[in-house]
């Protein structure tokens, strides 16, 4: 179909709603039937003297997200807008492929307890994966080379093999970095909602600016039923949790999260100008998917520097996380929950408002007002603790 033909259609809203409405019903009814296979057959997370939880509970959560997931993209594939995307790039097939791939190796490591190797590479070829199918970064902003004034830069082509390294790097940090902040009941599925929340926003505004263009469509597709499959598994786990979302969910998160980031960066115009909106709008993927997920790698990294000073393995576990140190300072279990929340949530919003707003100085502001207000919430259990 023509890309005028489906401008006629009209933005599909309604449609991205739906799917995302399937993908959180169908994650919600098979979360029950997962979590009692996940006790006959022995996925069970037993209490551990890191963990929080103090009495044994089902894993697999994940694939009742992943079934959420492939109802979304099924219901999809039959709605007169959205099934377009599928004619015109190859890039939903190909994270629903990596999806599965990723969702099978974490719901072997709920089961069997894998060794930290096996799962890497686990996580490789998935990103592999969606190399294969064409999801992956090809161009990136610097600021040097424009010959303009003021602001200026040029554009860097990626050459096939650092695209592909760009996207494999990035992919599975994503998904490690999820994995690593599964750590309280609630916490990844909330950090994942909000973070699918605010990719799908960005790349809807991606779908404006290309004219209702089809092709567009993806980005914002893969973030809708990632959201609805969290929002959807988040009654099951929010404290006190009667299933965890295990590997197999956290991995999936941040293989999804990762791929609806990568496929919305070939949306953005690759025509050079010196003007600053312009600029920010090239770095926009970049912006959102760090914001996206600072918290979950503002704790990857620190897990890292912090088990490798003390000459351990980068993956060995311990109980330093930052969810931890906020239960230690004061905070009840769903506070801790929340205040995550809050912190992910102003700096997710506020990198899409800023890549899409074109007064980037209200939008500065208020971000700013809501950092303060994170900070000052969490201090709160300090400031009243008993001085010793």
């Amino acid at each position: 179909m023509p890309i005028q033909a489906s401008v006629g259609l009209g933005l599909p809203i309604r449609e991205y709603l739906l799917t995302g409405l399937t993908a959180a019903v169908v994650t919600f009814l098979l979360t029950g039937l997962v979590r009692v296979l996940a006790v006959r057959l022995g996925a069970v997370a037993w209490p551990r003297g890191r963990d929080v939880h103090i009495t044994p509970t089902p894993r697999w959560g994940g694939l009742a997200m992943l079934g959420g997931v492939l109802a979304g993209i099924g219901l999809a594939l039959q709605l007169p807008a959205l099934r377009l995307a599928f004619d015109y790039s190859d890039d939903v097939l190909g994270v629903l492929l990596a999806a599965v791939l990723v969702a099978a190796v974490g719901a072997l490591d709920d089961r069997l307890e894998l060794d930290a190797l096996t799962k890497l590479a686990g996580q490789i070829t998935a990103a592999g994966v969606l190399v294969l199918f064409g999801v992956q970064w090809a161009v990136f902003w610097v600021p040097w080379g424009g010959g303009g004034t003021g602001i200026s830069g040029s554009l860097l082509i990626l050459g096939q093999l650092q695209g592909v390294l760009l996207t494999v790097v990035l992919t599975v940090a994503l998904i490690n970095a999820m994995n690593f902040v599964d750590g309280l009941d609630g916490l990844a599925a909330g950090i994942g909602l909000i973070a699918a929340t605010a990719t799908g926003l960005f790349a809807i505004g991606l779908v404006i600016q290309n004219g209702n263009d089809p092709s567009a469509y993806s980005p914002a597709l893969i973030a809708a039923v990632l959201a609805g499959a969290c929002l959807g598994f988040l009654p099951h786990n929010f404290n006190p949790a009667r299933i965890f979302m295990g590997d197999s969910g956290s991995m999936l998160i941040g293989l999804l999260l990762a791929a609806a980031t990568t496929s919305a960066s070939g949306r953005i115009s690759i025509s050079v100008t010196t003007d600053g909106t312009d600029i920010l709008a090239l770095f926009a993927p970049l912006i959102v998917l760090a914001a996206v997920v600072f918290v979950p790698l503002l704790d990857l990294l620190m897990a890292v520097v912090r088990r490798t000073r003390a000459g351990t393995s980068p993956f060995s576990p311990d109980k330093m996380h930052l969810h931890h140190r906020l239960l230690v300072i004061g905070h009840s279990h769903r506070r801790a929950v929340l205040l995550i929340y809050l912190w992910a949530g102003v700096l997710a919003f506020g990198a899409v408002a800023l890549a899409l707003i074109d007064d980037p100085f209200i939008v500065l502001w208020a971000v700013g007002a809501g950092l303060v207000v994170a900070v000052l919430a969490s201090a709160v259990p300090r400031a009243r603790m008993p001085q010793k």
